[in-house]
């Protein structure tokens, strides 16, 4: 039977069909399947830290890529929308509550200083959306500062600190002087050390601390020197850690003296040179040589190459890399882009995006990985510009390593 175009019973089905096209209800299913999953990705684009948070940037990229490339979340694609926190706690809370508040972002990654992060944590936790943390700290995992919504892709100083005096002090000895930038990173590191190295009979002829970002460490260096440490430890970032080496090495401390750094940075490796930081030894959550004996390593390394004309991921680009991808894949996982099943999905997650076997421990979120111990390459042992560490220890995961649940405050 053919239906008459003007018929009532046409009128009717013409009618309905428009006020369901019409219905905000239907809208707005079609409006969520096809949005963007937004990613806000807060940095220090400027300041001490400009080159490490670049390197995060570009590797946060590859990881949106690859979400993307395999067909998104039910046909939904991701957005990494990158803010500069300028290193300042301040700035890092307002851009924050902009993503999330203007932006309408999904979940925040990002981060790169021990300040920075629990600014962004307080903004995110008080807003229930999901930050994923790609910078040492102690306290973001400590039950004050912590939430279902807080996660902690880094390593902290308490892990990091203590790979690297398990493996420096038994060897170069016990009489350990620390450098030490004065704030959060700085003071959870040299605690880190000290715990460590208690056991072992370690002792600390002076913690001398350095305002961040100074540039002469020429009033320090005499002490130094006056102390006759086995061990110096270097206990800032960034370009500290740069200016401070280079001033350690003009100085001939490492005549009689190892200097260690609990974060021994690619990126601060390549801008200080081998002569600066020939024999140097610390600790580092990534290295892209270790390609040679594990696989995810090769397969990451060979996205990064492609995408940056051959240049090679640093271990703070790594760790952008691996933020963003585990939330997206909590997100496939739990079928869902709220903050809860989201959060359920990545204290479930067990992941290997480029380093090996990675967990989220349950009663903190703290990653539980492997710390890997570098040791500065001369320039004639150097096979290319990129070939700037021996690996000298891979410290496999273990939540023996860190600091139990209950002194964190955790009941479990």
């Amino acid at each position: 039977m053919t239906l008459n175009l003007f018929s009532p019973r046409r009128r009717r089905i013409l009618t309905v069909g428009s006020a369901v096209a019409a219905s905000p209800f239907l809208f707005n299913i079609v409006k969520a399947q096809g949005a963007p999953i937004k990613i806000g990705f807060p940095v220090p684009l400027t300041g001490a830290f400009s080159a490490e948070a670049q390197d995060q940037v570009r590797a946060a990229e590859i990881a949106i890529q690859d979400f993307n490339d395999a067909g998104g979340f039910g046909g939904r694609k991701a957005e990494l929308l990158v803010r500069d926190d300028k290193l300042n706690p301040g700035e890092a809370a307002t851009r924050t509550l902009e993503l999330i508040e203007k932006d309408k972002v999904n979940f925040i990654v990002g981060s790169l200083s021990a300040a920075t992060q629990l600014s962004i944590n307080a903004v995110a936790r008080d807003r229930k959306i999901i930050f994923n943390s790609i910078s040492q700290s102690d306290a973001i995992n400590e039950a004050k500062d912590w939430s279902l919504y807080t996660f902690h892709e880094a390593l902290n100083p308490h892990l990091t600190a203590g790979a690297v005096a398990r493996y420096a002090f038994p060897k170069f000895g016990k009489k350990i002087v620390y450098l030490t930038a004065d704030y959060a990173y700085g003071h959870e590191m040299v605690r880190g050390f000290q715990r460590a190295g208690a056991p072992m009979g370690a002792t600390t002829l002076a913690d001398i601390r350095h305002p961040l970002g100074v540039a002469d460490y020429s009033a320090f260096l005499p002490r130094i020197q006056a102390l006759k440490p086995d061990v110096l430890v270097l206990c800032n970032f960034g370009r500290d850690l740069v200016n401070s080496a280079k001033q350690v090495t003009d100085f001939g401390l490492k005549a009689n003296t190892k200097v260690i750094a609990p974060v021994l940075l690619y990126t601060s490796r390549q801008a200080g040179g081998a002569e600066a930081f020939e024999g140097i030894l610390g600790g580092t959550s990534y290295y892209w040589g270790m390609e040679d004996k594990i696989p995810a390593a090769k397969a990451f390394n060979d996205k990064f190459r492609k995408a940056h004309g051959g240049a090679v991921p640093s271990d703070y680009g790594a760790l952008g890399y691996a933020g963003v991808r585990s939330v997206l894949q909590a997100v496939i996982n739990s079928k869902s882009t709220d903050s809860i099943p989201v959060s359920i999905a990545l204290r479930q997650l067990k992941y290997n995006w480029y380093k090996g076997d990675q967990f989220y421990r349950k009663c903190d979120h703290q990653s539980v990985q492997s710390v890997i111990i570098v040791e500065s390459k001369s320039a004639g042992a150097m096979k290319g510009d990129d070939d700037v560490f021996n690996i000298a220890h891979i410290d496999p995961p273990s939540e023996a390593n860190l600091r139990s649940c209950a002194e964190l405050g955790h009941k479990a």
